[in-house]
């Protein structure tokens, strides 16, 4: 990373950068979309980087995610500092570990890049599924929705576990967020170390088996004092939301920048509103942007595990009629997803404890499954079901659903969308040309920021990637790929051929091809197309242009 306030940094190396300066045991198996922050914590202890405390770290590589967190668990059990990083079916085989750990009240944190579940088909992209199935561990859940929030939880998180003694999956979304490239805040060591408590740090130590000072863990217990002993951790959890709370006010006063468990944004006297995590966030937000004279408004459940229900009840506008809970998971068989099911939970008992005077109608959907686009079209779509009469419940938001007629009406590009300085798409087969963004950042002017997103195929045989490209004078959170680019770069001449790409280029835009062409051959719908909308093409062989 550089040495600089300002970097350009994807999710996945901002987090494993924050977890290596403030652990020192780091257990790991890689598994995509982590994959990158294992790498890294390995390749930063084989150069002997210390962590921030000036201690040596110590990582292995198991042979599974199972024995990751045996490791881990081992680890707190002596009283060190660990962490690991996992995704899918790698956090599955963590579960019957997880449960001991979070039990005995063992501070960590887990760093989740959010991926599907192989169910009918393997997908290595992302949803919800996987943390869902963990909800019942006992673990804390913290969720990041863009690459800053993703850096600046990681040491959130950090603080929190050691504060609270409760452990904590810290978790933003798949490729969607933990591949994305952004300008963010860079972290001080200053900072690092004010926001996490030595004293908590040496609780934890002194916790640790010693020989000196012999404890009895992982019994056997019976009916006669197995309920009461799970009871018993009560007060931890009943404390966690004050401490996040606290940790929260802490981290803004020394960064400026606000976080909360729960937060509102939107019209003052919204009827309407979308709660949902993650990634989806930065879309609802612009879509509600995009219409400031609609009563739209949308909450981001940051901390989804301890759910702080009287906390919704404070931030939750008198005015609104309908909140539509946006899960990122499918729960087959259940009631509906598992957030929809906490947020109507949670109105249920606000209305009866007369802590709200109405309860709102509560409508459940799904979206982004496998990473599936969340556009702000679609945020419309969901928004205009929730004002309509006979509004859909549950539904689905992004597929055509024309078996069981779930899906929402949205239409692409019919909305307004937001206006930025410049879109590049790059279509590089050989993933050569965006492989580090770093040397934009001595490129861009003050208050200039820039964002890429890969689009990847999940092909071995020859692959390829598309990157998506913004820049702006104002901070960039756009959680979905470019629709319409205002230059398109192919590494060669097929991309004119490719109706896909010349189909996302605007109107009076560039077409730019790095080869020398010695046959060309273009589909006449392409053709058409590029003629119709006056845009241009331009040949260089001259890679550096």
């Amino acid at each position: 990373m550089k040495a600089s306030n300002k970097i350009i940094v994807d999710a996945n190396s901002a987090v494993a950068n924050m977890a290596y300066r403030t652990n020192e045991v780091f257990p790991i198996y890689p598994i995509t979309p982590a994959t990158e922050m294992s790498e890294l914590v390995e390749k930063w202890n084989a150069s002997g980087v210390k962590n921030i405390f000036g201690d040596n770290t110590v990582v292995r590589q198991l042979q599974s995610e199972a024995g990751v967190a045996g490791t881990l668990h081992g680890a707190l059990q002596t009283g060190s500092l660990s962490t690991t990083f996992t995704s899918s079916q790698g956090l599955l085989l963590m579960i019957p570990n997880m449960y001991r750990i979070a039990a005995e009240l063992f501070p960590n944190v887990i760093h989740v890049a959010t991926r599907s579940i192989a169910a009918q088909a393997l997908s290595i992209f992302g949803d919800h599924t996987d943390i869902m199935a963990a909800r019942t561990t006992g673990y804390a859940f913290l969720g990041s929705s863009t690459v800053q929030e993703a850096y600046d939880m990681a040491l959130i998180a950090q603080a929190a576990t050691l504060e609270s003694r409760i452990p904590i999956i810290h978790f933003f979304d798949g490729f969607r967020t933990s591949h994305e490239v952004n300008c963010l805040e860079e972290i001080s060591d200053e900072i690092i170390l004010k926001m996490i408590s030595n004293e908590n740090i040496w609780s934890h130590r002194n916790r640790g088996l010693s020989n000196s000072s012999p404890s009895i863990r992982g019994s056997a217990q019976g009916p006669e004092l197995y309920f009461q002993s799970r009871e018993a951790v009560n007060t931890y959890y009943a404390k966690a939301s004050s401490i996040f709370r606290d940790i929260f006010v802490n981290f803004e006063n020394l960064t400026g920048r606000p976080y909360r468990s729960l937060e509102y944004y939107g019209h003052e006297r919204a009827e309407h509103l979308i709660i949902s995590m993650g990634s989806s966030i930065s879309t609802i937000k612009e879509t509600i942007d995009l219409y400031p004279e609609n009563k739209w408004g949308c909450i981001n459940i940051r901390v989804f595990r301890p759910f702080d229900v009287y906390e919704l009840g404070k931030i939750l506008p008198e005015t609104v009629k309908t909140i539509s809970v946006l899960d990122r998971t499918k729960e087959c068989g259940a009631i509906g997803e598992p957030l929809f099911v906490d947020v109507s939970s949670a109105i249920l008992k606000l209305f009866s404890e007369e802590k709200i005077t109405k309860a709102p109608k509560v409508i459940g959907g799904r979206y982004g499954l496998s990473s599936k686009e969340f556009t702000p079209e679609m945020a419309v779509g969901v928004f205009q079901n929730a004002e309509s009469s006979d509004s859909q419940s549950p539904f689905t938001v992004g597929i055509v659903d024309d078996v069981t007629h779930y899906s929402l009406p949205y239409s692409l590009n019919k909305f307004k969308t937001r206006i930025y300085d410049y879109e590049i798409i790059i279509k590089d087969k050989n993933q050569t040309l965006v492989k580090d963004f770093s040397g934009l950042c001595s490129g861009l002017g003050e208050g200039q920021f820039v964002q890429g997103y890969p689009e990847l195929s999940y092909s071995k045989f020859n692959p390829s990637k598309t990157f998506n490209v913004r820049l702006n004078k104002e901070p960039i959170n756009s959680s979905y790929k470019i629709s319409k680019a205002d230059l398109v770069i192919c590494v060669d001449s097929k991309g004119l051929e490719n109706l896909d790409i010349i189909s996302r280029i605007k109107r009076n835009g560039v077409i730019l091809i790095l080869s020398e062409v010695d046959k060309l051959t273009i589909q006449e719908e392409a053709y058409n197309y590029l003629i119709q909308n006056e845009i241009s093409v331009i040949f260089s062989s001259d890679y550096s242009a």
